[in-house]
């Protein structure tokens, strides 16, 4: 699965599009130009059980390495892969 990301700025998203349809995305908006509040995630049945939801994640957290930003993750579903997964709190 690829993820895509769209970001106008101010508010942004990651994305997997299956047959051309958005079957799975995960939303954030800027707080400053330092840091990016994860608010939303959401899987379609289609990709549900396939790990997409943590695959939006994981590439929040490489953009940010990316960036030297940090992320603040409000929607308790990245909040809970954050908590899972040691590897990637150097980004919160």
């Amino acid at each position: 699965m690829e993820v895509h990301q769209e970001d106008n700025g101010k508010k942004g998203s990651f994305y997997i599009l299956l047959e051309g349809k958005k079957e799975a995305e995960m939303t954030y908006t800027w707080a400053g130009t330092h840091r990016m509040i994860i608010d939303h995630t959401e899987v379609s049945d289609a990709l549900r059980g396939k790990s997409a939801g943590k695959q939006l994640v994981m590439k929040a957290v490489e953009f940010a390495r990316e960036k030297g930003i940090k992320i603040l993750p409000l929607c308790p579903f990245a909040k809970s892969v954050f908590q899972k997964t040691a590897e990637i709190q150097d980004v919160l």
